[in-house]
């Protein structure tokens, strides 16, 4: 275990960057990020931040500018995040996965004034300095003297349902995350090794890959491609991580695959976020290779997970407890704390809370409506003894009968049948004009698409749940439409029914 990390107070001088290669640097020669054959010390990522800070000094930027960061999971990622951060520049990391337009909205929105990349990039960015991936030796350059409070990077949202928001955070929300989640939580340190299927352009991969190992101790094993389940397994097998990261969904299609390994190699602890982890698919994973995954909800607002199971007490299908540090409350529509066993809305307080984002003053006020607070857009129900459960998006709930039906209730008694990989529930209207759910099934590999077996899942359902809540229509997709953190889009899904 590494030496407890330390959260200084709002008003102290403080660096992330900074804090993170010091951290790293203490390690000597040892490796802190391994990627595609290349094995990074903490002295040689120090350098290369140092080097990029340098060029993005050269190139004009002043304290408080943004620079744009268009960057698959390699050790450029950390040099370019780190390094601004430690010129006092306020990185802004964004998915290599969207399209040109977004692209070029998010530059702007940021008032970007420099890029750096590793893929193509849209024409409108053409005007922006672009910092070359291969640094050459520079003038050594200091840190900048910010404070804990100070604005340092910002992680947009996917912008789904509309226009992309820049989430703002300070220096202290990254070490905030290791102290209350990664160590206690994870008992992540020296000896441990992580391996996260999320991107560092995430905020659950950034903590994942970058903040914990860095500040924990850790190495760090980068995977630039995608996280197919072949890749996975190869990763878990010749890199022999401790701890893996995944998603719901790709938990999932591992299971899934055909070529299914006896074992997980080293690991012994699984963390899953993004969605809630269905209750069969913990107990299918967990029956296979004898390792729990630790499900937990987190935000790009809140920075990472806020509340999670803890190893030995997991309740399967629940987002577990808060994390020590963050508070949350279960309300009604005038702001009341609800019953045990209620559903209600999940708002949040912690102190990787974002304040602020970027430009929009109305959101702002919606979302972050006292200072620490988020309103998270989650309906839950809490137990009497604390533990939270996932009922859905807030907008996600339907009515059905006069009584709420939570599709994730029932897209985990569909996931218990041997012959569902995943599937996805939405409200749609009955000839009636009702309200009745509907299920979207992606099948396994050995299993038939036909009416007989959409009547078994039927009757399946119905076995497992009160009557009404049955999907009164199964239809069988190659897919589910995700965003690129691996949730479902259930409002395309919704717009198709």
């Amino acid at each position: 275990m590494a030496a407890t990390v330390l959260v200084p107070a709002d008003d102290a001088p403080y660096n992330a960057g900074e804090h993170m290669l010091e951290a790293a640097a203490r390690s000597g020669a040892r490796t802190r990020i391994a990627c595609a054959g290349e094995a990074l010390s903490g002295a040689e990522l120090g350098a290369r931040a140092r080097a990029l800070q340098a060029v993005l000094a050269g190139a004009g930027l002043a304290r408080g500018e943004r620079v744009l960061l268009v960057l698959r999971d390699t050790p450029l990622f950390h040099a370019a995040f780190l390094g601004a951060l430690r010129g006092g520049f306020v990185p802004v990391p964004i998915s290599t996965l969207l399209p040109a337009k977004d692209v070029a909205f998010i530059a702007r929105d940021c008032a970007a004034r420099a890029v750096v990349a590793d893929v193509a990039l849209p024409p409108e960015l053409d005007a922006l300095p672009r910092v070359a991936a291969g640094l050459a030796s520079t003038a050594a350059q200091e840190a900048a003297p910010t404070n804990a409070g100070d604005v340092a990077f910002f992680l947009y949202t996917s912008g789904t349902t509309g226009e992309p928001k820049g989430v703002v955070h300070r220096h202290l929300d990254l070490p905030f995350t290791a102290a209350r989640y990664a160590q206690p939580v994870l008992g992540l340190g020296e000896g441990d090794r992580v391996l996260s299927a999320a991107k560092l352009f995430f905020a659950y991969g950034l903590g994942n890959s970058l903040t914990f190992p860095l500040l924990c101790g850790a190495e760090v094993v980068l995977h630039p491609e995608r996280p197919t389940p072949e890749a996975m397994f190869a990763l878990l097998r010749d890199a022999q991580p401790t701890v893996f990261f995944g998603v719901p969904t790709l938990y999932a299609a591992m299971l899934a695959h055909p070529e299914l390994p006896a074992s997980l190699g080293r690991v012994r602890l699984c963390v899953s976020a993004g969605e809630a982890l269905p209750a069969p698919l913990w107990q299918r994973w967990h029956e296979r290779f004898g390792v729990e995954i630790l499900d937990g909800l987190g935000s790009t607002e809140m920075l990472h997970i806020f509340v999670s199971n803890r190893a030995g007490a997991v309740r399967p299908g629940s987002s577990g407890t808060p994390v020590d540090g963050y508070g949350v409350r279960v309300v009604d529509e005038e702001d009341r704390d609800v019953a045990p066993g209620e559903i209600g809305a999940l708002v949040a307080h912690g102190a990787s809370a974002a304040r602020s984002y970027h430009a929009r003053p109305d959101a702002t006020a919606r979302t972050m409506f006292a200072p620490g607070w988020l309103r998270t857009g989650d309906s839950y129900r809490r137990d009497a003894d604390g533990t939270l459960w996932h009922v859905g998006r807030s907008d996600d709930l339907m009515r059905v009968s006069g009584q709420y039906v939570s599709p994730v209730e029932v897209e985990s008694a569909l996931a218990a049948h041997e012959a569902v990989v995943e599937a996805a529930v939405v409200a749609d209207r009955d000839e009636h004009g009702l309200v009745k759910p509907r299920a979207f099934v992606v099948l396994a590999s050995d299993a038939r698409a036909s009416d007989a077996l959409a009547r078994e899942l039927q009757a399946f359902v119905k076995a497992r749940l009160s009557p009404h809540k049955y999907p009164r229509r199964v239809d069988f997709v190659d897919e589910l439409p995700k965003t690129a953190t691996g949730k479902i889009r259930r409002h395309v899904l919704r717009e198709k029914a």
